[in-house]
């Protein structure tokens, strides 16, 4: 792909304001050498104003998502694409969240402008489990493990019950779940079914990848070996 098109693709400009970008000398390889908009160069040997480029097209990344934000383009507050560079709104094709997490969840989302890659991840053949922490506003009852892994529990207005999900007490009101589907807030549904409250949730790792020590606002691409990591689902649970 010519470097015209790649940098308007990432999202620095239209191919107008990336063609005089490229005209004012502000694209460079990694020995400061000018580089012209029909070049074809790999991508990390490219600078824009001496800076590395941004991840090209296929890029997979992990954010911890902190408290607050939203999932949406659309929300007239905050939502998880301010955390981002803003060429990253721009990109194309477009970055997606691979599924969501609530105003009121922290941790691990992924996103992804693969759409091939968001699929294979959130497809239910896939089996990736997903870990959440969950703070409570009760002591938790004893039977929790039971009731959340016998596969039969439903929840309110639905009609199919939930697959058996693991659960670990961490404290007195503090617990750890590991589900292995996706519905509607269904980490608070399942404790309001046992007569209780969650009042804060954060999400931990999805398959075998782990949030780690991302700081919350932060983020990075995920490499092959991250990416080898999540899809072995069996891997740190």
């Amino acid at each position: 792909m010519k470097l015209v098109k790649l940098l308007a693709n990432l999202g620095y400009g239209s191919r107008k304001q990336v063609a005089l970008m490229f005209r004012e000398g502000r694209v460079t390889d990694a020995d400061g050498e000018v580089l012209y908009a029909d070049d074809v160069v790999e991508p990390a040997l490219v600078r824009v104003d001496d800076e590395p480029l941004d991840p090209a097209p296929g890029l997979l990344l992990a954010l911890h998502k902190p408290l607050g934000y939203t999932c949406s383009t659309k929300d007239p507050g905050r939502v998880v694409y301010d955390l981002l560079p803003p060429r990253f709104r721009l990109r194309n094709p477009v970055l997606s969240t691979v599924g969501r997490l609530d105003r009121d969840t922290s941790g691990l989302l992924l996103m992804t402008d693969d759409g091939a890659l968001l699929h294979r991840i959130i497809s239910p053949k896939s089996k990736l489990p997903k870990v959440y922490e969950a703070t409570l506003a009760q002591d938790l009852r004893g039977d929790e493990a039971a009731v959340f892994g016998s596969g039969t529990l439903m929840l309110e207005s639905e009609t199919t019950p939930l697959a058996p999900a693991g659960f670990e007490a961490l404290g007195p009101r503090r617990a750890r779940l590991v589900l292995h589907e996706g519905r509607y807030h269904q980490v608070r549904r399942m404790f309001a079914a046992v007569g209780n409250h969650v009042e804060a949730l954060h999400r931990t790792q999805v398959g075998g990848f782990a949030l780690g020590d991302l700081a919350p606002g932060q983020w990075r691409a995920l490499d092959e070996a991250d990416r080898a990591t999540l899809f072995d689902a069996d891997a740190s649970l």
